[in-house]
Parts: C-alpha cells; sequence; structure tokens
C-alpha cells in the first residue's frame, strides 16, 4: 500500500502552474504534457513535454521542468507534478493530474530521493515520496 499525504494550498499552486504552462503551449501531437517542480528553496519551474516523431526521443514535461531548475542553478527538488491536456476529440474539459511514466520515476528519484509526487491515487489527489514508486530502484556507482 502506498504511503500518501494530503495535499497542501502550495501542491495546489504547482499543478495550477502545469495546467498554465501547457495551456498556453498546447498543440495537438506536439505538447499535451505540462509539469512543474518546486525545489526546497521554494522556486517553481514548470515545462511542457516535447513530443517526437519517433517516441523513445520524446522528453517527457518532467525531465524538461527538472533539467531547466538545474540550468538555473536550483538542484534540491521537493515536489513535482505533471498534468495532461485534453485533445480536441476528447470530450474532457480541463487538464487532470497524471502518475509519472516509469522513466520519469527513475530520472526524478536519481536527483532527489525525498522528492514528493503528486498524483491521484483512489480517486483523490494525494503525494507521496518517489521512491513509493520505484521499488527495488535500479543504482550505480555515482550515488
Amino acid at each position: 500500500m502506498l504511503k500518501v499525504k494530503p495535499l497542501e494550498d502550495r501542491d495546489y499552486e504547482l499543478i495550477k502552474e502545469a495546467e498554465r504552462v501547457i495551456e498556453k503551449n498546447y498543440k495537438y501531437g506536439r505538447h499535451h504534457i505540462g509539469s512543474a517542480v518546486r525545489t526546497t528553496s521554494g522556486n517553481v519551474f514548470s515545462a511542457v513535454h516535447v513530443e517526437a516523431n519517433v517516441g523513445r526521443i520524446t522528453v517527457c514535461g518532467e525531465a524538461v521542468a527538472i533539467g531547466k531548475s538545474i540550468s538555473e542553478g536550483d538542484h534540491e527538488f521537493e515536489t513535482i507534478v505533471a498534468v495532461a491536456h485534453p485533445h480536441p476529440h476528447e470530450d474532457i474539459e480541463k487538464c487532470w493530474v497524471v502518475a509519472p511514466c516509469g522513466m520519469c520515476r527513475e530520472l526524478i528519484s536519481d536527483y532527489g530521493k525525498n522528492t514528493d509526487v503528486i498524483l491521484s491515487y483512489n480517486d483523490k489527489l494525494v503525494k507521496c515520496n518517489v521512491m513509493e514508486l520505484l521499488p527495488e530502484k535500479y543504482t550505480s556507482d555515482i550515488e
């Protein structure tokens, strides 16, 4: 069973930031996921995923947001979230929170084992430590 924590007001603000970045930059077939990461210093970095015609080289929104944060010199992460934007053919009106894919779970944990991830669990929004989502994590000499 997942150990979850309730969201705080600032977690809802982080979700709103992820929604803002994808609503501003949504492009069918190119960008439909927005992500926002809050660092331990309180800064927030948001980004969209970058779709590629060859699926393997698509870059997830979480990876872009983390890279943006690191590029600005902010290397310690507190909480991250990703949201999906509805496509024009879907009968959905607003963005929704999505869980990170397996590669993003690895990446988030590589750069911050103490990072919380916001996700939907049992039909409610919660957060949990990324390591809860990645049992038996792969490790290397770098850690």
